[in-house]
């Protein structure tokens, strides 16, 4: 099968879309296999390796039969695989409201304009923030979003001073998560709250409600 015409995939489903700003939404998820960052608290190492070869019009037939209109193509990193461009395009072409979930780290400047890129800057606390494309920064338009996973009280200030260098939220919103596990939840909005950040706190409620199972 040619590459340009299949996609590497690893799960597809319906469920609630756990962040963004469509928190809550009854959506078709895309997950593609693979991705070239390896941060420490990834919770979806499952979708590195493996996966299936599936032709893209097959993806997108699948995608227009689930009867949401939300759709989100995520990983691993899909921009990962070229074919990725192509299928976002096909989404919207089929009618779909679709977003991206990428890292960061690759270009996403060749995504159709109708797709909501949302890219996950990444912290120092991922282990991978040396990756960052800042390039992509330029690049958000108000219908994307822009995502900080914090580990810490210093990735929660690397943030913070980012966000103010660069006026980050007269780009696009911006969204400030805590790392599960690891940063407490209350703590990141008291900070938010007490420095009148202009970002949107955000909790994963797909961990809250399903606890990171595959396919929900």
């Amino acid at each position: 099968m040619d590459t340009a015409d299949s996609l590497r995939l690893t799960e597809t489903f319906v469920s609630l879309q756990g962040e963004s700003r469509t928190v809550g939404l009854p959506t078709f998820f895309i997950r593609l296999t693979g991705c070239p960052l390896r941060c420490h608290y990834c919770d979806t190492a499952y979708a590195f390796h493996g996966g299936s070869r599936v032709a893209l019009e097959a993806v997108v037939a699948e995608a227009c039969a689930a009867g949401v209109s939300q759709v989100t193509v995520t990983g691993g990193e899909p921009l990962a695989q070229p074919a990725c461009l192509t299928l976002l395009r096909r989404l919207c072409e089929a009618g779909l409201a679709v977003s991206l979930e990428t890292s960061g780290a690759l270009d996403i400047t060749a995504v159709d304009a109708r797709v909501s890129r949302v890219v996950d800057l990444k912290t120092p606390g991922s282990g991978e923030a040396h990756r960052n494309r800042w390039e992509n920064l330029a690049c958000l338009q108000p219908h994307d979003q822009l995502k900080f996973v914090l580990c810490s009280r210093q990735d929660y200030l690397w943030a913070r001073t980012l966000l103010r260098r660069e006026h980050l939220e007269r780009r696009c919103e911006v969204l400030f998560s805590p790392s599960a596990g690891q940063l407490e939840a209350r703590r990141l909005a008291d900070w938010i709250v007490e420095d009148r950040l202009p970002v949107r706190f955000q909790l994963q409620l797909h961990k809250l409600l399903w606890n990171d199972e595959p396919g929900r």
